[in-house]
Parts: structure tokens; sequence; C-alpha cells
């Protein structure tokens, strides 16, 4: 590999370099200057704002063709691709108005196109529209996307599920890279904290042909902030409160940025005691403490972009055992996680006039420690070991090259994608075995732009090498063997898009793809009580793996003053591999088998945005989310969600010049009971959550910040969340919860 990076190195220093600079206005249609208009390349981390006259500068562009966006609230996003040759370039942007939302660059798919020219569908939900939602956590934040949902365990721990598909079904990634965690364990959480997070982007279905297995369901894409434009240096500080978990959330970031160098860094920390039901009872040990740190370097010169991002993440997690004692304590007491994530990435970006190279790497490396419950006699320690303890290594690369492109007007990529993975095991329980992975796949991919149509396809081979050793556990008069196994899995994916206009204003993108998910290790190697989930599990050395093909149709119809939207999915899925109860108890818990079944999930997402003229103030906006799940024998699937309907009245206003960007929000969200449960489930009755929230950047004097303050069902109603963990104990989820944040430059 350094081999690898020192020809890269001097292959760019060899290219061509150049000293191409951009200026120019940015206007509206009544050819006002625009103040704080974005301007940005993506692929570059290069940004600017316009100054009061409309007016901006970008210098030390590559040679060849960059993309280039202009962003602004209130206005449709524009991008333009322009060709350089040593030359600078004026290039003035008049801004239409929007009432949409703004349409952004999507980073998590090929090409890098716009949401509106893109072939596939893919959800898109910005920061500051978690924070309004009042969330304690990123992942719950994730539930305002139709077809998103969380299996949780009370408000500490969330697992995304994407269509009905949930655990290593869902890739997610963080500051570019592939996340690894031991995310198998139903609760083990992301270990990821939403500040420093920029927007997260959600494909709904098979993506392995861009990432690989365990893309089988979906992914989740998170965007780091952006680093601060040129020559510019801020500071900011974020907190909020809530009342539930009498919680706190505080983030402090900082950011500086010239013409070449970049570089931000943020501290966060955030705590929340037991949460407390609408029957006033506080859930013991769901408490919580996470900190977090982040720090970002980048640099640009003619030909070639660099980007280093750290990422560590502490948390200790309580393992709650239903209500007990009643406390406001933060401190989680024993059973609990401690759980230490920390991520390093670089990315590599390499001009060559008419192609560029990119270098992904990155370096995962997740320590988690389990501490048991003492009972009777036993006492605690401070320096006592863990009972359960895994550390997780993890290598992962993407090299992509985007090829020139062809005559015809065919962009292409050609890429090269793997993992190098180990598990050790420090504690004297077992979950899974020490192991080894090694992934490997090659992929090719073209976009087609027709006159008002594009096309989309790819091919992709994938093979993933696993090794295990052999453990012998006891415990007391039972003992348990751990054999050794040596697998190979192979398999080619593939996917077709094709996006074109129906009916003058109809969009519609028909999207088929095929993905694939190797056994994770729980899934092949368990043998033991998994003490998180009350279960023994036990696995199954001959399953094979999962593969499916997703059909996708989209429909969009959108005026100026009213949006329809349908999304449709049937997605066939082989040896879908489940937990199937066997009756047995042992080692006090009951008995479950990893076995699997063809099955197969179809639904869909629905709704309408409107803003009524000349009522410019004023949007409502609803969805409605449904999800099937079924064996192929007719018993329904375990973990899928609740059909749901999610309403909206928001509105946005200004009050002179001491509030701007004001907003109030009425929501309301109707969920359906489920019935159609796996064999060892119960069904769910439905229920209703009301919520309300307002905010804006406030200006009094000198005094700038931004406000926001949200209720959590406010008619404090009793309901239990069907992919709640607690639900088997009939323990209720949260009840109002009142969150208030703000945030302000230093």
């Amino acid at each position: 590999m350094k081999i690898v990076l020192k020809a890269l190195l001097f292959i760019s220093c060899i290219s061509a370099t150049a000293q191409n600079n951009i200026t120019g206005t940015v206007t509206d249609t009544n050819n006002n200057p625009l103040m704080g208009v974005e301007i940005y390349t993506t692929e570059f981390h290069k940004g600017t704002v316009t100054d009061e006259n409309g007016k901006y500068s970008l210098k030390n562009l590559p040679n060849g063709k960059v993309k280039i966006s202009f962003s602004f609230i209130g206005f449709e996003t524009q991008t333009k691709t322009l060709e350089f040759n040593s030359k600078n370039r004026k290039l003035d942007i008049t801004l239409l108005e929007s009432v949409f939302t703004i349409d952004e660059v999507i980073i998590s798919t090929p090409f890098n196109k716009l949401q509106s020219e893109n072939v596939m569908k893919v959800e898109r939900l910005s920061a500051l529209a978690i924070k309004r939602t009042g969330s304690p956590t990123l992942i719950s934040g994730l539930e305002k996307i139709a077809g998103v949902s969380q299996i949780s365990t009370g408000t500490s721990i969330g697992k995304p599920v994407i269509r009905g598909l949930s655990g290593n079904r869902v890739l997610v990634y963080a500051q570019g890279v592939r996340l690894e965690n031991q995310q198998f364990g139903d609760e083990h959480g992301l270990g990821l904290n939403g500040a420093g997070v920029e927007s997260i982007e959600v494909i709904k279905g098979p993506a392995s042909l861009l990432y690989g297995s365990d893309a089988l369901g979906g992914v989740l894409y998170l965007n780091p902030e952006r680093f601060a434009p040129e020559n510019t240096t801020n500071g900011y500080f974020n907190q909020q409160f809530y009342s539930n978990t009498l919680g706190s959330n505080t983030s402090v970031g900082f950011k500086t940025s010239s013409e070449k160098w970049k570089l931000l860094g943020r501290i966060s920390e955030n705590f929340h005691s037991d949460y407390k039901t609408p029957n006033s009872n506080r859930v013991s040990n769901t408490r919580f403490k996470e900190r977090d740190f982040k720090i970002g370097l980048g640099y640009n010169s003619e030909s070639y972009s660099n980007e280093f991002r750290y990422n560590l993440n502490r948390s200790f997690l309580g393992i709650t055992e239903g209500i007990g004692i009643q406390s406001t304590d933060y401190t989680p007491e024993e059973p609990y996680q401690k759980v230490d994530n920390q991520i390093f990435s670089l990315h590599n970006h390499f001009f060559f006039g008419n192609s560029k190279l990119d270098v992904d790497l990155g370096y995962i490396f997740n320590d988690r420690q389990e501490f048991e419950e003492h009972h009777g006699a036993d006492e605690h320690h401070e320096d006592e070991e863990a009972a359960l303890r895994m550390k997780l290594r993890t290598f992962n690369y993407n090299v992509k090259y985007n090829l020139p492109t062809f005559k015809n007007g065919i962009e292409s990529i050609l890429g090269v994608q793997g993992m190098f993975q180990q598990n050790k095991n420090f504690g004297e329980e077992l979950l899974i075995p020490n192991a080894k992975v090694n992934d490997l796949g090659l992929f090719y991919t073209i976009h087609k732009q027709f006159k008002n149509s594009s096309l989309q396809a790819g091919i992709r081979f994938d093979t993933r090498q696993l090794q295990t050793e052999k453990h012998i556990v006891v415990h007391g008069a039972d003992t348990h063997v751990f054999n050794p196994l040596d697998k190979n899995y192979t398999s080619f994916t593939a996917s077709l898009g094709y996006k074109f206009t129906l009916f003058d204003k109809i969009t519609t993108r028909i999207n088929t793809a095929s993905g694939f998910r190797a056994p994770n290790l729980a899934e092949l190697t368990s043998n033991g009580v998994h003490h998180g989930t009350n279960r023994f599990e036990v696995g199954n050395a001959d399953l094979d793996t999962e593969k499916n093909i997703q059909l996708d149709v989209s429909l969009e119809y959108k005026t100026d003053h009213i949006e329809f939207f349908g999304n449709g999915f049937y997605n066939q899925l082989n040896d879908y591999i489940f937990l199937a109860p066997t009756g047995a108890i042992e080692d006090g818990a009951p008995v479950f088998k990893y076995t699997q079944h063809n099955a197969k999930l179809y639904g869909g997402e629905f709704g309408f945005h409107l803003h009524p003229h000349p009522i410019d103030w004023l949007h409502l906006e609803s969805s409605f989310e449904m999800v099937v799940g079924k064996q192929q024998n007719g018993d329904y699937l375990p973990l899928i969600p609740a059909n749901t309907f999610k309403n909206t009245l928001r509105t946005e206003f200004k009050i002179n010049d001491w509030i701007k960007n004001g907003y109030t929000n009425l929501t309301v969200t109707s969920t359906l009971s489920q019935k159609n449960v796996g064999l060892f489930e119960t069904a769910s009755d439905g229920y209703h959550l009301v919520s309300v929230g307002f905010g804006g950047d406030i200006e009094i004097n000198s005094l700038k910040f931004n406000t926001t303050f949200s209720v959590n069902n406010l008619l404090d109603t009793k309901y239990i969340h069907h992919l709640s963990r607690l639900k088997s104990d009939g323990i209720l989820n949260a009840g109002r919860n009142i969150v208030l944040g703000v945030s302000f430059k230093i």
C-alpha cells in the first residue's frame, strides 16, 4: 500500500499544474445581489460565500472539469461543470426562488449529481432539520424520513431500520469510510455523535454495487461538517437541554481556512438520566454518558486535494433490566457497557485534466466492554475487568478512477474496494470468536445523460474470506465450544436505473439492483447467552449468503406550490437469515438458533407537500409509509415497523430584523397497529403522537444566536413502539420531552 501511495503522489506531482481562479456575482431574478450564497466544490473540499455585493472568488482550482454548486436558502441550487485550462474564468449566476428544500449534491452515489439529476432516489436530511426534531440521538432524528425507523433500547441505543431491514443489512458510512463496530448486536449502538455532522443521506434499497457486502438493505451516509470558507476563522457553541431525561448536549467547535489549508475541531459531551414514561416511572439504567472529539485537516493544490479526519467517541451506556429503584443519577449502574470507537479517514483526490483518481483510506478501532451485575456477596471493584471485551480493528480502502468522458457523453468509474478486519477477545465471556475477515470487490459503473432522461448501470464482483479460532468456554457445569471456521463467499451484483420525465411534469425513476450479504460472525458461530438480549444464541456454520433483487419505482410531480411523490418497492430476498426460538432452555435463557428461508418485502412511501399561494409562509407536509415482510411459507418476518402517517403543518416567518429564518411546526404522527408479527413477537397497538416546535435566528443589538424549542409527545401519550426492545416487558416509551437548544458563533 505504501508503494501505491508513493506512486500516486509521484503521478500527481508530474501532472499538469495550473493557477485557475474563478470569480463572479450571484444575483436574484430582479438583479439584486445575494449575500451569503454558498459556493462549494465537493470533490475539492473547498468553498466560499458571496459578500454584500454578491461577489465571490475561488482560487487554486485544477485543470480539467470542476463541478461547482451555488446554494442559498429559499432558492434553487445550481451546479455548473466548468473546464479549466490554465486560464481564469468569470461566471455570474442568477438564482431562482424555490419554496421547497434546497436541491443538494448527493455524495453517497457515484458521479455526485444533484438530487433532481440523480437516477437513484436518495433521501437527505440536514443536521439542522434533525436538531429541530429535539431528538436525543442521531438515529432517532432520522425517523423524520419516510421509510426509516429504529430498533431502540430506551433513549440511548438505536439501530437504523430501512424498509424493514436492519442489523448488518444496513451499512453505515461515517467520514466517508465504512463503519465497523460489532454492529451485529441488538443492543450495540452506532457509537456516533450528531455534533459535527453536516447531513445524512439514506439509500433505501440494495447498494452492494457501490459498497459491497452488508449494503443489501440500504446505506446511511453521514457527511461531516464542511471546512470554513476560504480565509475565514470561526468558533461555534451549541447547547441543548432535555426535560424528560434531565439531559444536556454541549458542543464547542472551531474552524479556520486559508486558500490551501483548512482545519476544524469539535468537542462534545452528552449525558442523560433514566428516561421517564408517561406514568412517571423512570426506566432504570437507561442513563448514558457520551464524549466525542472530532478533528479535520484539509489541503489542496492545483492538482491534488487531501482531507484527513479523526473521531473519538467514548460511550458509557447502562443496560436496563426494567423499572426498579427510581433515580435521576447520570452514572450507569451494572450491567453497563463502555465503548470506545475511533475512526481515522484519509481522502485523496488526484486531478489529471480530463480524469480523476479518488483514494479513500479508513481505519476503525472499536473497543467494546460489558460489565455484569454483581449479586449477593460479590462486590464490584474499580479495577475489575470486563466480563466481555472485544477489540475490533478494521482497515478499509476505496479506490475509484473517474475515466475521461467518452465522445458520446458516457461517464464511467472503475473501482476497487476492500477491507481487512481482525476481532480479538479479552474477557472471560465470548459472543463471537477471534477472527479475521478479508473483503475484496471490483466494480464498474456508467452514466449517460440524454436530452430529457438519464441512464445508469453497473456490475460488481466480491469475495470474502473469513477465518475463526477455536475457543472452549466453561460456565460452571456447562461447556460451550466455538469450532474454527474457514469460509469463502463470492458474489456478482448489478444495477440498472433509468430516469425520465413522464407527462411533462412527472419525474420517473425506475431502478433494479441486486445485493448480497455474507453471514456475520454471530450468525455463524454464536454459542452462549447474550445478556443484552437475554437469549441463548446458537450459530449455524452452514448458512449461505443472503442475496436479493429489488425493483424501485419513484414518481414525483412538482410545481411552484405543490409536490406529490410516490415510491414503491418489491424486494425478493433469498436465504434470509433470522433467529428462531427452539423451545429449549439453556443456562437459564431461551434458546434461539440462526436459520434461513426465502422471503419478500414490499411496500412504499407516499405523500405530498403543499405550499399554497399567496400564503407563502405556510407549508403542509404529509406522508404515509408501509412495509410488509413475509417468509416463503407465509409466516411474517420479525422487526417490521408498523404503517405510519406523518402530518406536519409548518410556517416560516421573519419579524423585522430581530428574528430571521423563523419557523413553527405542528406534527401529528399516527402509527397503526402491527398485527403481522414474527414467531417470537407480540402484536402492537396503534397510537397518535403530537409534537410542536419553533425557533429561528435572533439578533438583538450586537447579540446574534439561533434557538430551537420543541415538545415531543406533547400530550404525554402512553405507547410502546413496535421496534422497542423493551416491548416484551410491557415498558412504555418516553413521555413528554421539552427540548431547548441554542447555538451561536463565538
